[in-house]
Formats: C-alpha cells, sequence, structure tokens
C-alpha cells in the first residue's frame, strides 16, 4: 500500500520538525535516573531534559511531535485541535484498547514534561555563527483523558486543545519536513528503523548527487540516530542492515547503502515523498 500510494502520487503527507529528523529520541526506555540526552549532527546539537515525574521520551513517544507538526502545519495554527485519542491512535496504526491509550498518555507526559536544547556552531568567513534555542514542546494543553478513547467530547468545550511553544511552532513553520504517515504507521513499532527511514527521507532530498556518511565519529550515524551505543562498529553496521532492508520493502528506490570497507553510509539525491520542495526546509 505505501509503494503503492507513492506511485500513483496519492501519499498521505504529514511532517516532522527538524530537530527529531536530524537527532533521534531514544529508542529504548533510558535508566530512570537519567534526565539527559543528548545526539550530534554534524554541527546540530540536540539535548533532551526529562521531567523528574515522567522521566525523557523513548521509543514509540517519537510519534507525538509527529503528530503535532502534523497539525500545526494542516491546521496552519499555533493552537491545535483533535477530537478524540482514538484519531491519534488510527492516524499511526495502533490499537484502540487501554493498553495503548495508556501508552500515548505517558507518551504525552514525557513529552509535555521535556525541555528540548537544539543548537548549531557554523563558521562564515571568519566569524563563528552560534545559534542556540532552547523550548519546550507545548506552551499548554488541555487533554481529556477518557477510559474510551473513542468517546467524542459532548461540546468543543471538552476537546482536545494544545497550544505550542513559540520556539516549537516556529521551528516547524521554518522547516517542515515532509513525512509519509503510511510508512510511519508501518515503523511505530521499530523506532530506529523510523528514525533511520526519516533521517533518509531529508537526507537523500537534499542530496547534491553520490555522498558519503560515516557510520562513526563525532558527526557519524551512530551520533545522529536515536539508537543505543554499541560497544562493536560491527554489531551497530548489522543492526544498520537491518533497518535498512525494512525500509526498502516500503521504498525499493532508496539509494542509501553501506560503503564496502563498511566505514560510512553512501546516499544519492532521491525523494521519498513526493510533495513541492519548498515544504522541506
Amino acid at each position: 500500500m505505501v509503494r503503492l500510494k507513492r506511485e500513483e502520487g496519492k501519499q498521505n503527507v504529514g511532517f516532522s520538525s527538524r530537530p527529531f529528523v536530524l537527532c533521534g529520541l531514544p529508542v529504548r526506555k533510558p535508566p530512570a535516573c537519567e534526565m539527559l540526552y543528548e545526539r550530534r549532527n554534524g554541527d546540530f546539537v540536540l539535548q533532551v531534559t526529562g521531567h523528574p515525574n515522567y522521566g525523557l521520551p523513548f521509543g514509540q513517544d517519537r510519534i507525538v511531535p509527529i503528530y503535532l507538526a502534523t497539525l500545526a502545519v494542516r491546521q496552519q495554527s499555533q493552537t491545535i485541535r483533535f477530537r478524540t485519542a482514538a484519531e491519534m491512535l488510527e492516524t499511526f496504526g495502533m490499537h484502540k484498547g487501554g493498553k495503548e491509550y495508556r501508552r500515548l498518555v505517558a507518551a504525552f507526559e514525557r513529552i509535555f514534561g521535556a525541555t528540548i536544547f537544539f543548537g548549531t556552531d557554523t563558521l562564515r568567513g571568519t566569524a563563528k555563527v552560534v545559534q542556540r534555542s532552547r523550548f519546550s514542546f507545548f506552551r499548554e494543553a488541555q487533554i481529556w483523558y477518557s477510559r474510551d478513547p473513542e468517546q467524542y467530547p459532548v461540546s468543543e468545550q471538552f476537546e482536545n486543545v494544545i497550544v505550542l511553544s513559540d520556539e516549537f511552532y516556529r521551528e516547524i513553520v521554518a522547516h517542515p519536513i515532509p513525512a509519509d504517515l503510511d510508512a510511519v504507521k508501518v515503523l511505530g513499532g521499530a523506532p530506529a528503523a523510523l528514525d533511520l527511514f526519516m533521517w533518509l527521507s531529508y537526507r537523500c532530498f537534499v542530496a547534491k548527487g553520490n555522498e558519503m556518511i560515516p557510520l562513526f565519529g563525532p558527526c557519524g550515524l551512530a551520533s545522529q540516530i536515536g539508537s543505543i551505543e554499541y560497544a562493536r562498529p560491527r554489531r551497530f553496521r548489522e543492526k544498520l542492515d537491518g533497518w535498512l532492508e525494512d525500509i526498502r520493502v516500503l521504498w525499493p528506490e532508496c539509494p542509501a547503502k553501506i560503503s564496502k570497507d563498511g566505514t560510512g553510509l553512501e546516499v544519492n539525491r532521491a525523494t521519498a515523498v513526493l510533495i513541492e520542495q519548498r515544504a522541506c526546509g
């Protein structure tokens, strides 16, 4: 279905935000005592500080920022509204039972409580340019937790309303990164593969030709996506090869492949989401 919709130009297009495409959130649940998480992508650095009561966002929590960014772009508003939790569960192919609903509620709590630091250091001529932004996802939220995720509110007064923070909304508006929501739905239960798919969708789109991304080191792919640290490079390459296989099932034309010497990932220009180029910041 994902392949057919792409070929027919009927993709269900959503959006993600640049910090969480360039640098992934944790794939697995961090230890309870761990409240600071960091990832780097070249000049970019992402730091996430968790709330002491809820901890760091992780795993499937990454679909919440995608959902919020998608609604913000579609509704063209910093204040976004949705009627029921079932809408979000259905968007990402999650079951509508109580277990998934409780997981979604916990994800919102972790996302709501997190503080994000996103910045870049660049050199322009002889001057060093430092850009920094510290923000929360939400400025305020009114989310009605019902035992029945499909229950519609009795009036607009009781609908779910989220006001995105000024910084997060500006980031989404300035750099909306298109995402194939059907592919996100398929990969939602495999956060590392989802991270790689989102990263490749963007990275292949902006590539000017055949390019090589190192796998390791401060600018390496292992430092960018939200995978756990692997003690042995061979183990990371094995996992990466598996994620690429999953992605090629959905995107057969994906040009990414591990280099023959195993030190880098070769990428080339390609388009995973058929949408006007101006939408990709």
